[in-house]
């Protein structure tokens, strides 16, 4: 089959899914969104089932496009606050390009609830974030183990159902209409920055 009408029919699906939610994604709904004749999808994806594992593994792909790059392909920051800075800029394509695939990821693990082979196959992306944010606090020069890792990966995690429906009190409550501020913050908390002792008198 044609690899760039496939993609280009998973990507119309993501689209659905994130604008439409679970029971939007119909065949004819990716047919639509992708500009493609009636039928297609389901010459390439015959059931909703293939429909669903399509855009799965097609998120699977972007978010392993994005995790090369927390996970070790590149240096990484240098210090806390280029580490604040990435992550406030994580957070702020969360909230604006890269809502529609976070949407539809959100639309994912709902329907995963139901469909163990679709929880199996979501369950590299966020296994996978524990080490690529270790990964970062380690280049950052900041303490990396294993607590600090989960615990900043579940305090961003948090913030992306609030970022994505952005209702703004609950926003302003959570402190995330600043993001540069949110991502210094959540560094602070779960990596304190300790303060050097005063100097005694001779």
């Amino acid at each position: 089959m044609n690899q760039d009408r496939r993609d280009r029919l998973r990507d119309a699906a993501i689209a659905v899914l994130a604008d439409a939610g679970g029971r939007g994604l119909t065949h004819r709904a990716v047919d639509a969104a992708a500009a493609v004749p009636l039928g297609t999808a389901k010459n390439y994806f015959p059931t909703r089932d293939a429909l669903l594992r399509a855009v799965a593994e097609r998120c699977l792909e972007q978010y392993r496009a994005l995790a090369a790059l927390l996970a070790g392909s590149g240096p990484g920051p240098a210090d806390r606050a280029g580490l604040a800075a990435l992550l406030a800029g994580l957070l702020r394509d969360v909230a604006g390009p890269g809502r529609p695939r976070m949407v539809a990821y959100l639309e994912l693990q709902a329907e995963a609830t139901r469909r163990p082979w679709l929880a199996a196959l979501l369950d590299p992306i966020a296994a996978s974030d524990v080490a690529a944010y270790g990964h970062l606090l380690r280049t950052a020069r900041l303490p990396y183990g294993p607590a600090h890792a989960r615990a900043l990966t579940l305090t961003l995690h948090g913030a992306v159902p609030h970022l994505l429906t952005g209702a703004p009190e609950t926003l302003a409550a959570a402190g995330l209409d600043d993001l540069d501020a949110f991502a210094r913050a959540a560094l602070a908390s779960v990596c304190p920055e300790v303060s050097e002792p005063p100097e005694e008198d001779a």
